[in-house]
């Protein structure tokens, strides 16, 4: 079964990779745009097919064949031009401009919702190959999802949940009420993997700070960002809100809970984090950039205090923030 299921992997696109990828030399235009895969219910096959345990590279692996929640954080990459047009593991064509990802065991086809952590951005895909084979390695995505999540320069820490087809019945896997995300970014990016020039997204050179990972929970480490004036904070249901902190008197390490591209959603979602973490709710301030309105908590006096706080921020919201240093 192994050696058979090895011959049957070789010829998908998420099989044993060898030689160059990459973007194509004049992508298509309005690929941010591309709407993200729409969840609908489909059959998961319980034995069989691309359900079978299969061996690669010498490794096992063993597909998830029921309906039950998944959550994974890892390296992300992306596959391109090199695979583009062939068949995947579901049997379809690999088409590296639409929303699809590939992964190891999650059944074939499913759905997941990716983010970046770095920045906060969302995209749904639908799953239809197997792959990426890296031990570090949690989801392959295809060129365009990656373009949407700011990925395409290299190799990143993602986070992936799961949209069951019990959450597709319901309507819970939707988020209408989600705050529009900016497109302005912080990029982090680790284990660079080579890419061509025109892949390349400009970034301000007052935003350009190191990004390195910082713990297990891919936490990440900003250095020196520049000072950002503060919103006035939003009126809570109890009664007003805290004032937030003059950016002043902002000095040290501040927890950035997500970055925003209207002012409104960053103030909702103060009031949201004030209301489920009380103890947050006199530190948390609104800091405003170049039409991007990031909310953190702080400032701590040090590093070790604000990694504390990424600790509860993230078993309680189920967040991944940043640790920002304002000097």
């Amino acid at each position: 079964m192994a050696a058979a299921t090895l011959v049957l992997l070789a010829g998908c696109a998420s099989g044993p990779r060898g030689g160059r990828d990459g973007a194509a030399a004049n992508p298509p235009s309005g690929l941010g745009q591309v709407p993200d895969a729409e969840p609908r219910v489909e059959a998961i096959r319980s034995s069989g097919g691309t359900s079978k345990p299969y061996v690669v590279l010498g490794r096992s692996y063993t597909p998830i064949v029921d309906d039950r929640p998944f959550r994974e954080s890892g390296l992300a990459s992306w596959y391109g031009t090199k695979f583009h047009a062939q068949s995947t593991a579901s049997g379809e064509p690999y088409d590296m401009y639409a929303m699809t990802a590939a992964h190891k065991t999650l059944p074939l086809p499913s759905y997941v919702r990716v983010r970046n952590p770095a920045n906060g951005r969302e995209v749904i895909v639908r799953v239809n190959d197997r792959g990426p084979f890296h031990d570090d390695r949690v989801i392959d995505l295809s060129y365009t999802a990656a373009l949407k999540l700011d990925l395409l320069r290299g190799v990143a820490p993602v986070e992936i949940e799961r949209i069951t087809n019990e959450d597709i019945r319901t309507g819970a896997w939707r988020r209408g009420d989600a705050p529009v995300l900016a497109q302005q970014t912080v990029p982090a990016v680790v284990a660079v993997a080579p890419a061509a020039a025109s892949d390349s997204v400009a970034v301000p050179s007052t935003l350009t700070a190191p990004v390195v990972a910082t713990s297990r929970y891919d936490a990440m480490e900003v250095t020196a960002l520049p000072p950002m004036a503060p919103l006035a904070a939003a009126p809570s249901a109890q009664g007003a809100a805290p004032a937030p902190r003059a950016a002043a008197a902002g000095s040290g390490f501040w927890v950035q809970l997500g970055a925003f591209s209207q002012r409104d959603g960053a103030l909702r979602f103060q009031q949201q984090v004030a209301r489920e973490m009380p103890t947050l709710s006199g530190n948390l301030a609104v800091f405003s950039e170049s039409g991007t309105h990031r909310l953190q908590a702080g400032p701590f006096a040090s590093r070790d205090l604000a990694r504390d706080t990424v600790e509860q921020v993230r078993n309680g919201l189920q967040l991944a923030p940043v640790i920002v240093e304002r000097r």
